[in-house]
């Protein structure tokens, strides 16, 4: 069976509100979701708040042009990863790539 696939493009996104607000968009997180680097890290590894279908599945979210997001606020990006890769480590059935491309 092949992992649910969520799409998290942070085309435009210039700052952690923007990228907050992808995340909460791409994967269909609760109105309650705290927009913050701990919420963020709580929803991507409970699966009770993943897109349906992804709990039974597994779940992939594919990071799409985020270089430009990674330049203008690196300290920020570096966090973003340490959260995406925490969330792995503690989460069995969650994969998060980061798609190479877009530098332009």
């Amino acid at each position: 069976m092949t992992q649910l696939v969520v799409t998290l493009d942070l085309d435009g996104v210039t700052d952690k509100a923007g990228l907050m607000d992808r995340c909460a968009r791409a994967l269909d997180l609760p109105d309650w979701f705290g927009r913050n680097w701990d919420a963020l890290a709580d929803s991507l590894s409970d699966h009770t708040v993943w897109p349906e279908g992804a709990v039974e599945q597994g779940l992939l979210i594919v990071v799409r042009n985020w270089r430009p997001y990674a330049k203008a606020r690196p300290d920020e990006w570096e966090i973003a990863q340490d959260v995406f890769s925490e969330a792995v480590d503690r989460t069995p059935a969650l994969s998060v790539t980061v798609a190479l491309g877009g530098s332009s």
